[in-house]
């Protein structure tokens, strides 16, 4: 049914209140708006430093990969095109061993560090008297794992002199050059990653605190074992957060910086030449800003690509507990 019209004498025909509709719209973008820059005042802080310290130089990063610019020559940042991204693939040895490098790295130590945090989480999900000091205590390692200080402490840990060679002489066994060989230099930082396991053991520990125990005694009841409750009851539950480190360390993988740059410099024979130390050295011993801007935008490439394949692939193993079926 059509809505009846007001005409008026020398006016056009106007929808009843629309006079009066028009007003409380009005005031509702008003407060909307209000409210707004209430919001936007509260984040202006934190808004400011990511434009001036992430945005914009996201940005000029960008502008940089495409020349040739280097900070000590004044006749620099001329428009090369592709020409960085060609000396990378083609050109350069140096990067295909930071490639590989790096690659090994994240291989090996992502699925460790998960495997090792999950089963410490499952030790300390259990109630026993003194438990919160040891997830403090296991914790600690995550704190100070990243720290320069601890980079040289392993170092001297596996150094020639080392406390690790002084057991093995101890029972023995000839000394290792842990850090001068190419076979075990590597090994040395994916074990180091692997001992800084506080962080997803403690999201571990908080999913496993919210599977429902009914499951487990309905389990006990079917006659399941220890064994057939963790493959049946907590590994499907637990995806979500298994996903989520699993996430989380893959990025962190590959921006692995300081245990290299400390413990071994990338030696021996480039066998632990990060991607990051090897951008960094590009960056600021060679100052080949254009090219280690390539390399950076590279990396953000790769990363993104690697975490839309996980996101892809998690429908045909994450179960979450609002899916349907």
């Amino acid at each position: 049914m059509e809505k009846p019209v007001i005409a008026v004498s020398g006016t056009k025909p106007i929808e009843p209140h629309a006079a009066h509709t028009r007003p409380k719209s009005n005031a509702k973008v008003r407060n909307f708006r209000q409210n707004n820059l209430v919001g936007y005042l509260f984040i202006s802080p934190w808004l400011i430093c990511f434009i001036v310290f992430a945005l914009i130089p996201v940005a000029i990063s960008l502008v940089l990969a495409f020349t040739d610019y280097d900070i000590l020559s004044p006749n620099t940042g001329q428009f090369i095109g592709l020409q960085n991204f060609h000396r990378m693939f083609y050109e350069d040895v140096r990067y295909a061993r930071s490639v590989t490098a790096t690659f090994q790295y994240v291989f090996f130590s992502v699925p460790l560090r998960l495997v090792f945090a999950l089963g410490v989480a499952l030790v300390m999900n259990a109630k026993r008297r003194g438990v919160y000091w040891y997830r403090a205590i296991y914790y600690v390692p995550s704190i100070i794992g990243g720290s320069v200080a601890v980079a040289v402490m392993w170092r001297q840990l596996f150094g020639n002199n080392g406390v690790i060679n002084a057991v093995i002489a101890s029972i023995g066994f000839p000394e290792v050059k842990w850090l001068g060989n190419p076979q075990t230099a590597i090994w040395t930082l994916i074990l180091l990653a692997v001992w800084q396991f506080g962080s997803p053991m403690l999201v571990f520990l908080a999913g496993l605190r919210q599977i429902p125990q009914e499951l487990y005694e309905a389990a006990s009841i079917d006659g399941a074992s220890n064994w057939k409750k963790f493959l049946r009851v907590t590994l499907p539950l637990l995806t979500p957060i298994i996903f989520f480190n699993l996430i989380m360390q893959l990025i962190a993988g590959f921006k692995v910086f300081t245990q290299a740059f400390i413990v071994t410099g990338g030696a021996p024979l480039d066998t632990t030449l990060f991607y990051t130390l090897y951008l960094y050295n590009r960056a600021f011993v060679n100052y080949q800003m254009g090219y280690a801007s390539a390399m950076a935008w590279v990396m953000l490439i790769v990363i993104a690509v690697l975490t839309i394949i996980s996101f892809k692939l998690s429908s045909f193993w994450v179960f979450y507990e609002t899916k349907e079926g």
